[in-house]
């Protein structure tokens, strides 16, 4: 029951915050409503010269506006509005002018206060219009005269007061529950407004993509680097020296003494070798990440780890190798952070994949109860995490206040599917 009732306590903070937004996206829509016209203005005086002046901080102050109702909506609702590319600043009024996003920026600003201040008007109008029947009507409709009604109730008496307060009491109730889908259908309006045209989205993705090339090119070379370095400085040598200890023991099979240690010693070298290139090996793909899936390789890692690693895994299926292979390492790399920087005692790690839009992603949350004030630019352990996972489109977020908690958010797109089928 307490479980239920603390649900219910959060799920009613959660269309309280929703209808708070939703007041304050319509203040900001007002503000809106001065800035478009100031905008248009600035466009008007263009022919006799003034509006050369004035268009550009119209322009950019428009651009501050319309760059905050994205972040709002990615904050707020979590949609994302990909912003188009920045205003010119040191050229003029043409240049402004032949901004693709300056018009799109134009045309939210006129939109805006008429269809998505109406539309976030709807549940703070409708709670407080049900807040005046359920707490204000009970008290004062005996010194009403009978044109006194409440909606499509004339309140005249105690049963129409009572029917005003339940009525009141409905109002508040589907203000409540309209605000967050509200404040969600708002958001995508205002991706409809905002989003950066398709070439300026596909112009980034190009070098996106170039960019995440590039890193994946040197990283695949580093790696190759360090595979002939190990076995350059690991296996080879010990065979080379394998090769001379038999070849030393050919020479002494007269002396059966001397040549049973020498094959001694050779077997030792031999178990050695083998022992380097079973490390190679799983330093390139582990094998319990080849036969046991993801799940159970972190629980190996955690196993391994001298933290106490809780690790909770909520995948339905395989995934990609190379998708498995990434997130892996990188749960590696980020226990080795943990264990040498936080100073914590213990790691929880959750493991998921959602199925949605682009055939679902895997999330990895790694949380240490360390002294936080993790800096990515301070070290390459994170900034190596984010570049594999560059090359698959994936995000590292970090939140580490100082005194921690330390909380690293890996999502990766890909997609689940049935053990040695999966596709991505």
């Amino acid at each position: 029951m307490s479980s239920i009732a603390a649900r219910s306590r959060a799920g009613t903070l959660r269309a309280l915050t929703a209808v708070g937004r939703c007041q304050l996206a319509g203040l900001l829509g007002l503000l809106v409503a001065c800035v478009g016209p100031a905008v248009v203005g600035a466009l008007m005086l263009l022919p006799v010269g003034l509006g050369h002046r004035l268009l550009p901080p119209a322009a950019a102050a428009l651009r501050r506006c319309s760059d905050r109702a994205r972040e709002r909506a990615a904050r707020w609702s979590g949609v994302p509005v990909g912003p188009p590319g920045p205003l010119p600043r040191t050229a003029g009024a043409r240049a402004v002018l032949a901004d693709a996003g300056f018009w799109r920026d134009l045309g939210w600003a006129w939109l805006e206060p008429l269809v998505g201040g109406l539309l976030v008007a709807v549940p703070p109008s409708l709670v407080v219009y049900g807040a005046f029947g359920a707490l204000v009507q009970p008290f004062v409709w005996r010194l009403l005269d009978d044109g006194n009604w409440y909606a499509f109730v004339p309140v005249h008496s105690t049963a129409t007061m009572v029917a005003a307060l339940v009525l009141g009491l409905g109002f508040t109730a589907a203000g409540l529950l309209l605000a967050p889908p509200v404040l969600r259908l708002h958001a995508r309006w205002g991706r409809l407004l905002l989003a950066a045209p398709r070439t300026t989205e596909l112009v980034r993705r190009i070098e996106q993509l170039t960019d995440t090339r590039a890193v994946a090119l040197d990283a695949r070379a580093d790696e190759l680097r360090r595979i002939e370095r190990d076995l350059h400085d690991g296996a080879q040598a010990r065979l080379v020296a394998l090769g001379m200890r038999l070849d030393g023991a050919t020479r002494l099979l007269d002396d059966p003494r001397a040549a049973r240690a020498a094959l001694l010693e050779a077997r030792e070298l031999s178990a050695r070798a083998l022992e380097d290139l079973r490390d190679l090996v799983r330093g390139i793909q582990p094998p319990i990440l080849t036969d046991r899936g993801l799940g159970d390789a972190v629980r190996s890692l955690a196993l391994d780890s001298f933290l106490d690693v809780h690790v909770e895994v909520r995948l339905s299926g395989r995934l990609p190798a190379a998708v498995e292979s990434a997130a892996y390492f990188a749960v590696n790399e980020l226990l080795a952070n943990a264990a040498k920087h936080s100073g914590g005692d213990r790691v929880d790690i959750l493991l998921a994949h959602g199925d949605g839009q682009g055939g679902g992603r895997l999330s990895v949350t790694v949380t240490d109860d360390g002294r936080g004030g993790a800096d990515p630019a301070r070290g390459t352990g994170l900034l190596g995490v984010r570049a594999r996972l560059a090359t698959f489109d994936g995000s590292l977020a970090l939140h580490s206040p100082p005194g921690g908690p330390t909380t690293v958010t890996l999502e990766i797109p890909c997609a689940s599917s049935l053990p040695k089928t999966s596709s991505c």
